[in-house]
């Protein structure tokens, strides 16, 4: 049997361009049939580390980083870079930025049964289409619940300071090795490839990948 290319993806649940850096990837592995042959690994990044854990009126906070009215401006461009991605932003819900530690905590636990992806689809949906404030540990607990995973189970994941502890240990790592940015992409453990970039940039990666190995 092959082995699967490993890709490692580092990225925050309310980076809207990590929403359409995922798209944009699974795009391209589609497009070259390399969907079954990678295994991707989700590592951690926070945005907003120092975000009050629960979370803070978002039109507030892109006034505070970006300057007073510039929101409208930010969600048009980025819903413009989302179309063709297939990606939809429904930013009238979007009402929370929220702290994400605890949504990195549950996509590890997901990880571990091999469903990180799974879980990290779903708080996209649930952050950036459903409005749903993804900080807050009863909503996580649903949404794990809504995949079918044991809800006790997901509080308790939720509640464990070794998984929170681990969570802060690979973002401290990120950081090390240089990370400033999300998303960021290693593939193969040796090629960087840093933001949502088009399908057509990843077909460029794949050849290098694969010249690499013959």
């Amino acid at each position: 049997m092959q082995e699967k290319m490993p890709i490692a993806i580092v990225s925050d649940v309310v980076c809207p361009w990590c929403f359409i850096g995922k798209a944009r990837l699974e795009t391209a592995l589609a497009n070259h049939g390399l969907t079954d042959r990678v295994a991707i690994t989700w590592l951690p990044y926070e945005l907003n580390p120092d975000m009050p854990p629960e979370g803070m009126d978002r039109t507030a906070y892109l006034n505070a980083k970006f300057g007073p009215g510039k929101r409208k401006e930010i969600e048009t461009r980025l819903s413009e870079a989302a179309l063709e991605s297939g990606v939809t932003f429904n930013w009238a819900k979007v009402t929370r930025s929220v702290n994400t530690r605890m949504a990195h905590m549950l996509i590890a636990a997901a990880s571990t049964v091999q469903r990180g992806s799974e879980m990290k689809a779903a708080l996209f949906k649930a952050y950036f289409q459903d409005g749903r404030d993804i900080g807050d540990l009863d909503t996580l607990v649903a949404i794990a619940g809504e995949l079918g995973f044991d809800q006790n189970a997901a509080r308790d994941e939720l509640n464990s300071d070794e998984l929170r502890e681990s969570i802060i240990g690979l973002e401290a790592h990120a950081q090390r090795v240089g990370v400033t940015g999300v998303p960021f992409f290693i593939v193969n453990g040796k090629l960087a490839v840093s933001g949502a970039q088009p399908p057509e940039v990843w077909t460029q990666v794949f050849q290098q990948v694969m010249q690499g190995a013959a």
